[in-house]
């Protein structure tokens, strides 16, 4: 079939990227906009001067630069996650949407479970069903020795660098949490007491012991009291809550979330490969957003896991209080430890 020739448009951007040093084909072109990674030709020029917006150009060259020939451009999914949250169109977020709403299901899907087969409700039924279901997550399941926060300190330790102390868990990915994250996943905090719940994190605490009891104390007098304090939870109503808050938020809200948490992901990233001295990680750590967030998936690789942890950052942005006022002032910290002088030999990089 013969195909039409390439747009003045075309040509010119073709013509842009290969200045970069990068190759452009046609194919790409028709994939990326049919993917809407890149916009549809005609907002591709400034209506006043005609020329090619410089946004367009960056944006087909970071697609060029991600699509090398011998690699899928799906190996960092997120990243491109990231392109739909930017341009927030309706078509946009809702392939944004769907997107987070496949990867927030892989779980199931890999254990061959599907959402409307959780049951809801309180009964004895519903609850067993819930605790098999939960099993069945965990089936084939590699467990995780050590967190990114284990790796850092061992690294710490052989190069004679001191971090600041531990302030909750050893492991965030401990097989006694995990065992109660799949129960949590499945029914939320009504099915865990907080007897287990606290049984599981006294495992693997390293924080001060009296915090936990304390911790403990005040949640079993708030359900004594008819009180439910971890209704603030993302795991409050499961895996089918994180469903729901991602169906119904808001357009511009979804992407604004995307949009905040892909880039401190990338930030992080930066920061860890091109900055990991002593003085920065101690910085890095010394902030409760390192408990929550980057030890909970705060560094999104390439691949499912990435995707995974830029959907779960999203879900904390949408649905823990004040998470995602905490999630700017990170970002600020990381820019400005970007932005600082580089480190001299010596200053203790791991």
């Amino acid at each position: 079939m013969t195909r039409t020739p390439l747009s003045a448009a075309e040509r010119a951007l073709t013509a842009e990227v290969g200045g970069l040093g990068l190759t452009v084909t046609r194919h790409q072109l028709e994939r990326w906009r049919a993917k809407r990674w890149l916009a549809p030709t005609d907002q591709w020029t400034d209506p006043a001067t005609r020329a090619l917006r410089p946004d367009v150009v960056c944006r087909a060259a970071w697609l060029a630069a991600l699509s090398r020939p011998g690699r899928s451009i799906s190996w960092v999914g997120w990243a491109f996650w990231a392109f739909w949250a930017l341009d927030s169109t309706e078509q946009t977020a809702v392939l944004l949407r769907q997107a987070l709403l496949r990867t927030l299901q892989l779980p199931l899907r890999q254990a061959g479970v599907t959402l409307a087969q959780i049951p809801q409700g309180d009964s004895d039924a519903a609850f067993a069903t819930r605790q098999h279901l939960a099993e069945r997550l965990l089936r084939g399941r590699r467990a995780i020795g050590r967190d990114l926060d284990g790796l850092l300190r061992a690294h710490a330790t052989t190069a004679g660098v001191t971090l600041p102390g531990p302030r909750t868990v050893s492991n965030p990915f401990a097989a006694a949490l995990v065992r109660t994250g799949a129960r949590l996943l499945m029914g939320g905090t009504a099915d865990v007491s907080v007897e287990e719940l606290t049984d599981a994190w006294r495992s693997v605490w390293t924080g001060p012991p009296e915090l936990l009891d304390r911790i403990t104390a005040a949640h079993l007098a708030a359900d004594h009291a008819g009180d439910d304090v971890r209704t603030p939870s993302p795991l409050a109503h499961g895996l089918p809550g994180w469903v729901s808050a991602v169906e119904h938020a808001d357009a511009h809200l979804l992407c604004e979330a995307v949009r905040a948490c892909t880039k401190a992901s990338s930030t992080l990233a930066k920061l860890l490969l091109e900055r990991a001295d002593a003085q920065v990680l101690a910085v890095l750590m010394d902030d409760i957003m390192w408990d929550h967030r980057v030890r909970a998936g705060g560094l999104a690789p390439a691949g499912r896991l990435g995707e995974a942890a830029i959907a779960l950052s999203t879900v904390q942005y949408l649905l823990v209080p004040g998470w995602a006022q905490d999630l700017r002032r990170y970002q600020d910290r990381m820019d400005r430890l970007l932005a600082a002088p580089a480190p001299t030999p010596g200053d203790g990089v791991l």
